[in-house]
């Protein structure tokens, strides 16, 4: 079943590309197209897993300040552990988010080649089962994101499988994400200040709290509300570099509760997919017109995730 919300962000069901592969890879397309942006029912991800490692991220953050910070690594980017409140910034803002946050990456075996800047996991000795639930919860992610990208190989009307190898590898990271509750007046700070994402898609758990907007292309703010359990997923400054801006990389953002929930945490889960570091971004034959140039020059997913994270501050 298919529905809409009022502005047409697509809101569709997993078990369509089964049913229905044209049919739903055009009404994501469409959806990616205009708002960057879809949400997924029935994905696939467990229930238990969800509220399991939604249960193992609020016990680590609710450890004491130091407890956390042995788990922040200084020039690392934030790519592994943990990142303490008040550092991310939105590029081109100076008012730091209102967040903390930890990462998972990919585990690769020795000598693999990415291992010069795909580092080792940290994990939380002071919470229990955290790295198999964590490594649990990353790896459905990562099925669950080649589903998607199947379908939108689709809508693109090139190989089906084309993804497969450009993200075989990849500098995925799964980020557990708490906007502590709000004392008193934030001024000109927020949870998440207006951004795009980095990566090629985003996997987004959690975002039944009211929060999330998107803008539009006609300069309105809009809320992104999916139902509880439903995923939103939105396209990443990497695909929309790869489709030549077909596919949009739309701006968002998280906006402050209103005073009667500043008193509240709020908590997400975001799987940022990533195209394997080597691979070349460039824009897909046939996203370009006849007699124009590509919007943007070639550059490697890792060149160009570097080039990101100086510029939101995190490195």
């Amino acid at each position: 079943m298919t529905t809409d919300t009022l502005d047409h962000i697509a809101s569709v069901s997993l078990k369509d590309a089964e049913r229905d592969p044209q049919g739903f890879a055009d009404q994501l397309g469409r959806s990616f197209e205009e708002y960057g942006f879809a949400i997924i029912a029935d994905h696939g991800i467990p229930d238990e897993l969800i509220h399991r490692a939604e249960g193992k991220a609020k016990a680590f953050f609710a450890l004491p300040e130091e407890v956390k910070r042995k788990y922040h690594v200084p020039g690392g980017g934030g790519a592994r552990g943990y990142t303490p409140f008040g550092i991310e910034t939105a590029k081109g803002m100076t008012a730091h988010d209102l967040k903390e946050f930890w990462h998972v990456g990919r585990e690769l075996p020795p000598g693999h080649r990415f291992r010069d800047h795909m580092g080792d996991n940290l994990w939380p000795a002071e919470v229990d089962s955290f790295k198999a639930t964590m490594l649990e919860l990353y790896d459905t992610f990562d099925r669950t994101g080649l589903k998607i990208l199947k379908a939108i190989a689709r809508f693109l009307k090139i190989d089906e499988d084309y993804f497969v190898d450009t993200v075989r590898d990849g500098n995925s990271v799964m980020r557990l994400l708490h906007y502590p509750p709000i004392q008193g007046e934030p001024g000109s700070n927020v949870r998440a200040g207006a951004h795009e994402d980095i990566n090629a898609i985003t996997l987004l758990l959690g975002a039944e709290e009211a929060g999330l907007e998107l803008l539009t292309r006609d300069g309105r703010w809009i809320p992104v509300s999916p139902k509880p359990g439903e995923l939103v997923v939105n396209i990443g400054d990497m695909l929309q570099r790869l489709t030549n801006g077909l596919l949009r990389s739309t701006t968002h953002r998280v906006v402050n509760p209103p005073p009667e929930r500043r008193g509240h945490s709020r908590y997400s889960m975001p799987f940022f997919l990533h195209f394997r570091s080597d691979f070349c971004i460039e824009a897909l034959p046939g996203t370009v017109p006849e007699g124009e140039q590509p919007k943007w020059p070639p550059i490697t997913a890792n060149d160009y995730l570097q080039e990101r994270l100086r510029e939101i501050k995190l490195k």
